[in-house]
């Protein structure tokens, strides 16, 4: 929360002492707009949604993660209007920008390549898990990271995402990053590159 994708992009950066590049990949760091965030006390924040508050046990604030999804939509669609196969696009985020992905492409596009969520979860009625229990298409792979002493999204949390959505049919991955706390991690990073390669390998005719 109120970060920007430009600082998302510096972040990794320095974490990684270099950019998160990949010949053959476009990467795109998205801002959320400002909005009033209720656990800040309705102050300005980009946030991608409200929360009734930080807790997996309240309602989903459902119509901001809603119209948030749909100006996400748009940006996918400009991708693919550029010519890149949608099978070939991969989505994720950290904290709230993992927790968006994952509403994102379980609900609207589940035809992506794969989502990942770097200490992120989902509520425990979530809208995700909802639209999961009508499924019966193959789903994006979660590549889920998680620190156990995150103080502000409980690594339990995490973990219960995990598991519930591994339980509706996604093939997911956890790791678990023993005494991280609310934030990102050279091998947590590097990780997830290998996995983005993975999903994402050098075609022999260069579409993207």
């Amino acid at each position: 929360t109120g970060d920007t994708g430009r600082g998302a992009r510096a972040w990794i950066k320095q974490v990684l002492s270099q950019d998160m590049s990949f010949p053959h990949i476009k990467v795109i760091y998205p801002t959320a707009p400002a909005r009033p965030y209720t656990p800040m006390k309705g102050a300005f924040s980009t946030v991608w949604f409200d929360r009734y508050k930080i807790s997996n046990d309240c309602p989903e604030h459902i119509e901001s993660i809603d119209s948030m999804c749909r100006g996400l939509t748009d940006l996918i669609n400009d991708e693919i209007k550029n010519g890149i196969a949608k099978h070939r696009i991969l989505i994720g985020g950290f904290s709230m920008g993992g927790g968006m992905a994952m509403h994102l492409a379980y609900r609207f596009h589940q035809d992506l390549a794969g989502v990942f969520a770097l200490s992120s979860f989902l509520n425990k009625d979530s809208a995700v898990y909802q639209a999961l229990k009508k499924n019966e298409s193959v789903l994006p792979e979660l590549f889920q990271c998680h620190g156990t002493a995150d103080e502000l999204v409980l690594y339990s949390w995490g973990e219960e995402t995990n598991k519930m959505l591994k339980s509706l049919g996604v093939s997911t991955s956890l790791h678990t990053f023993p005494n991280l706390n609310h934030e990102l991690n050279r091998t947590e990073i590097e990780k997830l590159k290998l996995w983005i390669v993975k999903k994402l390998p050098v075609e022999a005719t260069k579409e993207n």
